[in-house]
């Protein structure tokens, strides 16, 4: 009898355990990085194009990587390329004798940013009242480079931005974005030394941001979660 009482009490401490673990299982878990791909469109605005947002669009692409901090908070960096280009043909500002230009070339990005999600993101699952949905805003700070044909140019920016995250499964984030990057540079759209210089052309000189050129990432993106982390219940 004693020998049954030890064997029962043995099972009852791993059915206790089983249920425990079931329990943790069935909580939402978060992760703490997500990694993935993005494409989309990119747009210039500057001295070609300083009144049309999505005007002259090409192609954009890159990767990212995103730092989880909390469910409403996270840190996410990303290395891209796209297309910008534009031209003078067309706008009512008229340049010094009559010149036009029209350029186009490559840009390259590796920039970091902070989001703020407006609910708790996750997959509603759990005490966290989390939300499948997120919208947020976000902002950084980004290094442009910008290969001949003209000169070289490398610049700071600064991305401001919204997008849409959805947690399409467990581990599985699906988004949309759109971002306007704010360069120091007034050279993105000099891509020939012998045309007319976009960077000056009516020789009046912008100190930090003025009279600089911009470009926008419109893009959706897929990212999968990794390296998941466990909390406490009170937590």
């Amino acid at each position: 009898m004693h020998y049954t009482r030890q064997i029962a009490t043995k099972l009852a401490a791993v059915f206790l355990l089983l249920l425990s673990v079931c329990g943790i299982s069935a909580q939402e878990l978060e992760y703490n990085m997500e990694l993935g791909g993005m494409i989309g469109g990119s747009f210039y605005m500057g001295d070609a194009n300083n009144t049309t947002p999505f005007k002259d669009m090409a192609m954009m692409g890159g990767v990212l990587a995103r730092y989880n901090i909390n469910p409403r908070m996270a840190l996410k960096g990303d290395f891209a390329m796209g297309r910008i280009k534009g031209t003078t043909e067309g706008l009512d500002n008229k340049f010094p004798n009559g010149a036009h230009s029209t350029f186009s070339r490559s840009v390259f990005e590796l920039g970091a940013q902070f989001e703020y999600n407006f609910f708790a993101y996750g997959t509603g699952a759990g005490y966290k009242g989390s939300r499948r949905l997120a919208p947020y805003i976000l902002g950084g700070l980004g290094l442009t480079y910008a290969p001949k044909p003209a000169n070289h140019v490398v610049a700071m920016n600064i991305p401001l931005g919204v997008g849409v995250k959805y947690k399409a499964a467990e581990r599985l984030n699906v988004g949309a974005e759109w971002t306007m990057r704010f360069t120091t540079s007034d050279r993105l759209d000099v891509s020939s030394n012998s045309s007319l210089s976009l960077d000056d052309p009516y020789g009046i000189k912008g100190k930090g941001l003025k009279n600089k050129d911009c470009y926008s990432w419109l893009m959706v993106y897929v990212s999968y979660d990794m390296f998941p982390k466990y909390r406490k219940c009170n937590n």
